[in-house]
């Protein structure tokens, strides 16, 4: 090993970007770098020095949204192997231990990217089954390591993997499913008690975004009750469900996408809510707000939870 470590590429951070780096700010941007030209490689481990060669930390290149790539230690001697991913596993695992206790929740997220430590990688929990998502080109080259640690860690019934990058320049939309056996289709999950349905090979998005599980909740424990409620760019309508079984008077899910209208009436279904009582409307979310002032429509509640670019091209 000692030749391959001398391989690493030195970035030189800018002075006034440095303290950051100390402090440990994991994510780094083209802007804080003098050298980047010298790294083209995605994967490649980088060791990010100050003006004096000082050593700052150590992680990968790899490109994601406006970032480069991440430190993922501030040991120089840090050698990213099974070892030392199954460590930072371990620990996101061990903090979440009460969640894979309790059995009114059957799905959260285990690894929160560089929350836990490694940035441009999450993994969610859905019933046993696991679903690993990239978000560059750089971490997928950790892909067997990262495997490996977590299946020595858990039980793994069931592996799929979502590319949030594009390869080659274009998305690959291939079949996600990797190992174990396949989650039925849709599999379905409980949050807090409510009932979930998704589908693990469909696409970048499963169903329900686990990171709002608070979210779900305080809308139902403390939101809803007697409550019009208006969800809008509702995807599946998962906050709909957490308000009507909160005791929502009604609500109304407004969401673009076309397929959201039987997505969002089969997560009603799956909580025994007769989604006929609800308003389900497939249209360009400003449409509808012109719609509702037109209507003078009222609501007591409205959820806004855009995603990060919508497809409608004609809104900005």
């Amino acid at each position: 090993m000692g030749d391959f470590m001398e391989k690493n590429i030195q970035l030189k951070v800018k002075s006034s970007f440095a303290k950051n780096v100390k402090a440990g700010y994991p994510l780094i941007t083209e802007d804080a770098i003098l050298n980047m030209k010298d790294v083209k490689e995605e994967g490649t481990i980088i060791e990010l020095v100050d003006d004096n060669q000082r050593f700052l930390g150590k992680g990968y290149y790899g490109k994601q949204n406006k970032g480069r790539g991440w430190v993922l230690s501030q040991n120089q001697h840090e050698i990213f192997d099974v070892s030392f991913f199954e460590k930072k596993l371990k620990m996101a695992i061990e903090y979440r231990s009460a969640l894979f206790q309790n059995p009114k929740t059957t799905t959260f997220r285990i690894f929160n990217g560089e929350g836990d430590g490694v940035g441009g990688l999450t993994i969610d929990f859905y019933a046993g089954y696991y679903v690993i998502s990239w978000y560059s080109e750089g971490v997928y080259q950790f892909k067997d390591d990262v495997i490996q640690a977590l299946t020595k860690l858990v039980d793994v019934k069931g592996l799929y993997e979502k590319k949030r990058f594009a390869s080659q320049g274009t998305y690959m939309e291939d079949d996600d499913f990797i190992a174990g056996e396949k989650a039925p289709e849709p599999l379905l999950v409980k949050e807090n008690d409510m009932n979930f349905a998704v589908y693990l090979n469909d696409g970048a998005m499963v169903g329900i975004f686990l990171d709002q599980r608070d979210v779900r909740k305080t809308i139902r424990d403390s939101y809803s009750k007697g409550k019009n409620v208006l969800n809008t760019f509702s995807y599946t309508g998962a906050f709909s469900v957490a308000a009507v079984i909160g005791g929502a008077t009604k609500t109304t899910s407004v969401d673009l996408a076309n397929r959201s209208k039987s997505k969002t009436i089969e997560q009603f279904s799956v909580n025994g809510i007769d989604f006929e009582a609800q308003d389900i409307i497939v249209e360009d979310v400003f449409h509808y707000f012109k719609y509702a002032v037109r209507k003078e429509l009222k609501f007591d509640v409205v959820i806004l939870d855009p995603p990060s670019f919508a497809r409608s091209k004609k809104h900005h």
